[in-house]
């Protein structure tokens, strides 16, 4: 078992990760015998580690509840968040009660909010199940649903008690959702440490095939770097806006072609590549630099073009509408070289749709 410590101003809270930590009653500390527990999921989830939490909670002493809430981001919604709200009222859940998310960046996103929420705010512990949710979403305290409009523009910041990645639950995960975690993993390297990037380029066909060492590796190393970056900047008022790289034109993907169609993952990969051309065409990295990151997501099995039938001029509006907007300005987030990124609001619009049109297959 390894432990990362994320750092706060006032407090810090630890990631555990490690095998088999779902059966082990240590790994849920800080609970304690006579403890409510509501455990968010999804039947997709559910049916492979439920029974295994609520029962490492049994003897634990814990009293359990759960709710299961529908399986998709198309599903991120605020009434699948009122679905959560009702079961901790029906139950009778007070302020003392923690909330357990058990699946990925879905569930992980929803009980977030709703434990931000309910009463004001209650415990939460993070058990994500998918390899993305492990590297990045359940890391850091943002929770969140969508609108129609817009990703992930209803939410709070709200950090968990505790996150326990058990590495064991990717052994469901189907091949498609593997490859979209490893989107996030690569952007680590990408934008904060080249020699991450070049581990990555050496390991990354055995990371698609859930070689347990390298991975167990692989999500500690990307949990120490965003737990470093939490730690100085929880609330996104400065540097953690890096950790967006690629998202402004990933998250324009995800919305216009309706929540769920393209994973999270997939539409962050071709948005790393659009933001690389763009780094490029502003004189900031080399074209090899591109052509490395291209190969690695490729060897990833991630998409590495625009969605067919989705114009550069498309983009725009969706990008315009972003959280990463200040007083009308679009910022984007740049590499200086591989491994270095920047902020930037000074990039002109006919600049971003050249860079779209640089991965379109249009």
């Amino acid at each position: 078992m390894l432990t990362v410590d994320v750092e706060l101003k006032d407090r810090k809270y630890s990631i555990i990760i490690g095998k088999d930590l779902l059966k082990d009653v240590e790994s849920f500390y800080p609970l304690n015998s006579g403890d409510r527990v509501m455990i968010v999921s999804n039947p997709t989830i559910a049916k492979y580690h439920l029974s295994t939490v609520e029962n490492t909670l049994f003897k634990l002493g814990c009293h359990v509840d759960h709710v299961l809430i529908p399986d998709g981001e198309k599903y991120k919604t605020l009434e699948s968040l009122n679905l959560i709200f009702t079961a901790l009222l029906e139950k009778n859940h007070s302020r003392d009660t923690t909330i357990i998310a058990l699946g990925g960046g879905v569930v992980g996103d929803i009980a977030g909010y709703a434990a931000a929420s309910y009463q004001r705010g209650v415990r939460f512990i993070q058990i994500p199940t998918t390899l993305l949710a492990q590297v990045d979403s359940s890391v850091g305290g943002k929770t969140a649903v969508n609108h129609s409009l817009g990703k992930n523009m209803i939410g709070a910041f709200y950090q968990p008690i505790s996150v326990i990645i058990d590495i064991n639950t990717l052994n469901t995960l189907p091949r498609r959702e593997v490859s979209a975690g490893l989107a996030e993993v690569i952007k680590y390297g990408t934008i904060f440490d080249v020699q991450f990037f070049e581990w990555l380029e050496k390991h990354i066909d055995k990371l698609v095939s859930l070689e347990s060492s390298l991975l167990i590796y692989c999500i500690e190393r990307c949990c120490q770097l965003k737990a470093r970056i939490v730690a100085q900047d929880e609330k996104e008022h400065s540097d953690r806006a890096l950790l967006n790289f690629g998202h402004t034109f990933g998250h324009a993907i995800e919305t216009h072609l309706g929540y769920g169609n393209w994973l999270h993952g997939e539409a962050v990969a071709v948005g790393m590549l659009e933001a690389a051309a763009l780094s490029y065409l502003n004189g900031d990295i080399t074209e090899n630099d591109v052509a490395r990151l291209e190969l690695l997501l490729a060897r990833a099995n991630l998409p590495t073009y625009s969605p067919d039938g989705m114009l550069s001029k498309e983009y725009l509006p969706y990008m315009k509408r972003d959280k990463k907007v200040l007083n009308g300005e679009l910022r984007l987030i740049l590499l200086k070289s591989l491994g270095v990124a920047y902020i930037t609001t000074n990039i002109s619009e006919d600049k971003v749709v050249q860079a779209i049109d640089y991965f379109s297959q249009l």
